[in-house]
C-alpha cells in the first residue's frame, strides 16, 4: 500500500473536503492514508484514515509563524510518498517536501491572494494589498516544486498552469443525502424553515440575514447552524429586531447539521460581494440542493449563470431585497417546489463528491507514477 499524507494547519480533522471526502476516498482506494491536522484528542484510526493531531496553542499569528516548522517534522515522520496540504501558510513546507524527494500536491481551496485584500483584522488597506500580493507570489514559487495543484473552482485553477492544475469540485457526498441517509431532527417544527448552516460571520452577511427576518416577521423563522467567527457580529445580530425570529442551534457534527438542514424549508448563503467569493462554489449550496431545497443566494453573475434553475436571486447587502425573495417561495409553493426539484436533478446529475472522487483519485495516480517512471530511469 502507498503511503500518503494530508496535511493541514488550519482545517480540523473533522473538516468535510479534508477528511470525509478526500482521505476517506484515497483510504477506499488502497492507500495507506494519513491525515495530520487540528485537534485536542490523541493519535487514532477512523475509516481507515490515520489520524494524527496537530496541537497549538494560541493565536492566528502564533499559528502562522510556528506551525510551519512542527507540521514539517510531524509530516517527515510519516515517511509518506506523496505529501497533500491544504493552507497556503505551508507553501514553503511543501517547497522543503519537494526537497527531500517527495511528492507534492497543493490543494487550493480559495482564491487566497483575494482573501487576504478582505481580511478584517488587517486594518490597514494598503497592508492587505502587500500581504495579497506576497501570497500571490509564493504560490507562484511554489508551483515551481510541486508536482501538481488541485483547486476547488475553475476560477482558482486558472490562477495556475493548465499542465498542473485539476479542478476538483467542493461537491457533496451523494450517498449521505439519499433516501434514509439523514436523520431527522428531534425539533418540533411550527413553521416554514429558512436554513442557514456554516460559519456565522460579517463577510457571510449573518447581519443583513437577520435583518431581512424583520420584513418576513412571524410568518417563518431562521434558523441558524453554526459557530460565530466573533463575538461582536453575534451581539449585532442579537439586537436586530428580526432576532425574534430567529432560533440559533451552535455547531453540530456534521451528519446532525444535515438533519438540521433536511427539517428546513428554504436554503441560504447571503455572501458579501468581496473578490474571493464572487467566483466561488460554496459546498452548502450543493448541500441544500442534495436535499432538495430551493435556495436564495447573492446575486454574483457567476452564481446566476451556475444555479439559475433552483435559486432565487437577492442583493446579499439589502435586507428588504433578501426579504422579497424569502418571501416569494413562502408565497409560491410551485416555485419552491420546482426550484428544489432542479436542484436535487442537477445534484443526480453527476454534482456529487462520488463523481470527483475518480478525479482525485485519477491525480495521484498519475503524479505517483511520474515517481515509479522516475526511479526506473534512476
Amino acid at each position: 500500500m502507498t503511503r500518503v499524507c494530508q496535511i493541514s494547519s488550519v482545517h480540523p480533522v473533522t473538516d468535510t473536503r479534508v477528511f470525509y471526502k478526500q482521505c476517506r476516498s484515497l483510504a477506499n482506494a488502497g492507500y495507506n492514508t494519513t491525515l495530520i491536522a487540528r485537534d485536542n484528542g490523541e493519535a487514532k484510526t477512523v475509516d481507515n484514515v490515520h489520524i494524527v493531531p496537530f496541537h497549538l496553542d494560541g493565536g492566528r499569528f502564533k499559528r502562522i509563524l510556528f506551525s510551519p516548522f512542527r507540521m514539517l517534522r510531524m509530516a517527515l515522520k510519516q515517511k509518506a510518498a506523496l505529501y497533500h496540504f491544504h493552507d497556503p501558510e505551508l507553501i514553503f513546507v511543501g517547497i522543503l517536501l519537494k526537497l527531500f524527494g517527495k511528492k507534492v500536491i497543493y490543494d487550493v481551496h480559495e482564491d487566497f491572494p483575494k482573501v487576504m485584500r478582505d481580511k478584517s483584522y488587517i486594518r490597514w488597506r494598503f497592508i492587505r494589498k502587500v500581504f495579497s500580493g506576497i501570497v500571490r507570489m509564493a504560490e507562484k514559487f511554489g508551483t515551481l516544486f510541486y508536482d501538481h495543484i488541485v483547486t476547488a473552482t475553475p476560477g482558482i485553477a486558472a490562477n495556475f498552469s493548465a499542465k498542473k492544475a485539476t479542478v476538483v469540485r467542493n461537491v457533496p457526498l451523494l450517498k449521505l443525502f439519499q433516501a434514509n441517509a439523514v436523520s431527522d431532527v428531534e425539533i418540533k417544527k411550527e413553521k416554514p424553515v429558512i436554513i442557514y448552516v456554516g460559519v456565522l460571520s460579517r463577510a457571510r452577511g449573518l447581519k443583513e440575514m437577520v435583518q431581512a427576518m424583520e420584513y418576513i416577521g412571524p410568518r417563518a423563522e431562521m434558523w441558524l447552524v453554526g459557530s460565530w467567527e466573533r463575538d461582536d457580529i453575534y451581539h449585532e445580530c442579537q439586537a436586530e429586531k428580526g432576532w425574534e425570529y430567529v432560533k440559533f442551534f451552535g455547531q453540530k457534527p456534521q451528519e446532525e447539521a444535515y438533519a438540521y438542514m433536511k427539517a428546513g424549508d428554504i436554503g441560504i448563503v447571503n455572501f458579501m460581494p468581496l473578490a474571493n467569493h464572487i467566483n466561488a462554489l460554496p459546498n452548502k449550496i450543493f448541500e441544500y440542493m442534495a436535499l432538495g431545497l430551493p435556495v436564495v443566494l447573492s446575486n454574483f453573475p457567476y452564481w446566476q449563470e451556475n444555479f439559475d434553475h433552483c435559486a432565487l436571486f437577492a442583493d446579499p447587502q439589502n435586507p428588504k431585497d433578501i426579504a422579497d425573495k424569502i418571501n416569494m417561495f413562502l408565497d409560491d409553493r410551485e416555485l419552491k417546489l420546482k426550484k428544489g426539484k432542479k436542484g436535487k436533478e442537477l445534484i443526480d446529475s453527476g454534482y456529487s463528491w462520488e463523481s470527483e472522487e475518480k478525479v482525485l483519485i485519477d491525480v495521484y495516480e498519475r503524479v505517483l507514477a511520474t515517481k515509479l517512471h522516475e526511479g526506473t530511469r534512476r
